[in-house]
């Protein structure tokens, strides 16, 4: 497919259904047992959604299961390892935390295995953008660089030829100038690719019972661009960096527990059609279902790593080789500069030591429930219930049973999310595509651990541009396909807006 304009790859509605058992989507990067019919009759059991709200369910406090960790009151909440690790693998994951940290440098460098940064780049390591094993924040102040948001850009493009067999793929091209995001830093005598800038309109919301919330309308500007302009049909999205937490659980939900979540054509008439991003796995050398990302863009743990390190850090791996990391054809200084693989080492990062970045950010824990006894949180979750939250953000899962990942097998998890792609609505809208996901859709957000967000970060903000300061103001922002639940919790007794607010607080 070949799209000629932004408003055709902004569209929202599909041509025709994707037929997916056509496609025979798989999961390569599990070695599953299949499940036996016992074993899914108690599925099917468990995971049902909660019909009693006098009590919490069993098993609810342990939000990843056997994994879960106990809810520290610091900030290190999110930087603890999965509950059910051996001892052997605290090593690894504790090798992969230092990897995650680690501090890059410019080529030359006496630190051989710390050089190759950039040239261009967001964040001089993974923790500078996942601050705390958490969310990034937008800039704080005119001083503030933005670190941990930066903005993705991309033309329209022809589908590859890989992805041939999804007709409603929306074929992407990078920018000529400035590749598929934009690097706000730059070594001396090198110009960075731009200035990062965001400024905010107050819009109020009055709320039942005389309340009233103030929400940012964010507008966003590419400035002093280093590199000649952009191109005409750019598409720009601002993008906070999401919390690491329960990645690896993710990971290992079958996917086709996911996709019976899917409903495209909203068969069912309740409004929601839930929609699975597909994706190319250079891992594998197939189509697989997209899990991670604000757009589900990317299929496995490790891909969406590799993939960081080059377009955030500037740092090869072996799955992403070159050496300049984002840097385009254009931007010849940067492809001509010193870059770290000039030693012995073929990749600026080695397989060994991307393998223990997976691990590590496979394996960071899920923090335990708080409160899930407290009436008024009990309240809570039964108005989040009855207010159709759950249409979305699917409560309970449980993980394949797993030959070689036994910290991840057959755990009954509870990320509140179905993983799929839904319409948000124009107001959440970064009219810019990715994969099957138009400009108005995003994945459904894991809502474990979202009450300790600010309690890692205290200038974390919600949703994908860090805009909602609040949890009721990410609710509120809410549209689309979500528009009837958000109007439903503008018109809720302020008493039951404020035990919904407290449940999720308990996540």
């Amino acid at each position: 497919m070949k799209a000629t304009t932004v408003a055709a790859l902004a569209a929202t509605t599909p041509v025709q259904a994707l037929d997916l058992n056509a496609l025979q989507l798989s999961d390569p990067h599990l070695n599953i047992t299949p499940r036996t019919d016992t074993e899914q009759t108690r599925i099917t059991s468990v995971t049902a959604p909660a019909v009693s709200f006098d009590a919490a369910e069993q098993f609810e406090q342990n939000q990843a299961g056997a994994a879960t960790v106990r809810a520290r009151i610091d900030d290190e909440a999110f930087s603890q390892h999965s509950a059910n690790i051996s001892f052997e693998q605290e090593l690894e994951f504790k090798l992969g935390n230092g990897l995650f940290k680690k501090i890059w440098v410019f080529s030359p460098a006496s630190t051989l295995a710390s050089d190759g940064l950039g040239p261009l780049y967001n964040a001089r390591s993974c923790q500078r953008c996942h601050i705390k094993d958490g969310r990034g924040h937008i800039p704080q102040g005119a001083d503030d660089s933005a670190v941990s948001m930066f903005l993705r850009i991309s033309i329209p493009g022809d589908t590859p030829a890989e992805m041939a067999a999804v007709h409603d793929y929306i074929g992407m091209a990078p920018d000529p100038n400035y590749g598929t995001q934009l690097q706000d830093f730059s070594p001396p005598g090198m110009a960075p690719e731009y200035q990062f800038s965001v400024t905010y309109k107050d819009v109020e919301v009055s709320l039942s019972g005389g309340e009233v919330a103030t929400l940012r309308a964010p507008s966003y500007q590419a400035l002093n661009l280093g590199y000649g302009p952009l191109h005409a049909d750019a598409m720009l999205s601002p993008r906070v960096a999401p919390p690491m937490i329960g990645l690896g659980l993710l990971e290992a939900i079958p996917v086709e527990d996911i996709l019976a979540q899917a409903d495209e054509d909203d068969a069912n008439g309740d409004g929601i059609s839930g929609r699975p991003n597909l994706t190319w796995s250079a891992e594998y050398d197939q189509v697989m279902l997209g899990r991670f990302g604000l757009k589900s863009g990317q299929p496995t743990v490790h891909q969406q790593s590799a993939g960081a390190f080059s377009g955030d850090i500037g740092i090869s791996t072996p799955l992403f080789p070159d050496p300049w990391g984002e840097c385009t054809e254009a931007q010849t200084d940067c492809r001509a500069a010193p870059h770290g693989d000039e030693d012995a080492r073929d990749t600026e990062i080695d397989q060994p030591n991307m393998d223990l970045v997976t691990f590590y950010s496979r394996n960071l824990g899920v923090p335990a429930r708080r409160d899930r006894d407290d009436p008024q949180v009990l309240r809570g979750k039964q108005v989040f219930y009855d207010t159709g939250c759950t249409s979305c953000h699917t409560p309970k899962f449980v993980t394949a049973r797993l030959t070689d990942r036994p910290e991840h097998s057959f755990q009954l998890i509870w990320p509140y999310s179905d993983l799929l792609l839904h319409d948000m609505g124009e107001d959440l809208a970064d009219n810019r595509p990715e994969g099957r996901a138009t400009g108005r859709e995003w994945r459904t957000p894991p809502l474990w651990g979202v009450g300790l967000t600010q309690q890692v970060s205290e200038q974390a903000g919600f949703l994908h541009d860090g805009r909602a300061r609040t949890l009721l103001e990410a609710v509120l922002w809410h549209g689309g396909e979500a528009q009837v639940a958000r109007d439903t919790v503008v018109q809720l007794a302020p008493e039951d807006r404020a035990a919904l607010i407290r449940f999720l607080e308990s996540l």
